[in-house]
């Protein structure tokens, strides 16, 4: 688990650690709402472990944008709700017995996707 430490010298690092912290509550914000984990209501304590594991790969996923998003300075344009919201714009279509097709991907999404050194989707 990580931890949070202060030693209490340096502002700046005060500053990253607060803002981790607010990193850390919008990404439970986003699980509850792009997720749908506002309740747990589940029926057994198998579907419960089910959900868990679901947020905390969400929250791996989230913790690898935040980190690629400033090693390729990202903040400067983006939030990391933005950026999401950005790439949630690709839609996905199939029909039964049929191939996928996915609707048009910009030039923008496409070096969103280089950035963040993930495939494009095909």
């Amino acid at each position: 688990m990580y931890m949070i430490r202060w030693t209490g010298r340096d502002p700046a690092e005060a500053l990253r650690i607060y803002r981790l912290k607010d990193l850390i509550e919008k990404s439970f914000g986003n699980l509850k709402e792009r997720l749908s984990m506002r309740r747990m209501s589940v029926s057994s304590e198998e579907n419960f472990e089910g959900k868990l594991f679901v947020q905390f790969v969400a929250l791996k996923l989230m913790s690898y944008i935040k980190r690629q998003m400033e090693e390729n300075a990202l903040f400067n344009d983006y939030t990391i709700h933005s950026l999401l919201d950005e790439l949630d714009t690709i839609g996905y279509y199939q029909q039964p017995d049929k191939d996928h097709h996915l609707s048009e991907i910009t030039q923008k999404q496409h070096r969103l996707y280089e950035l963040m050194e993930v495939p494009t989707p095909r």
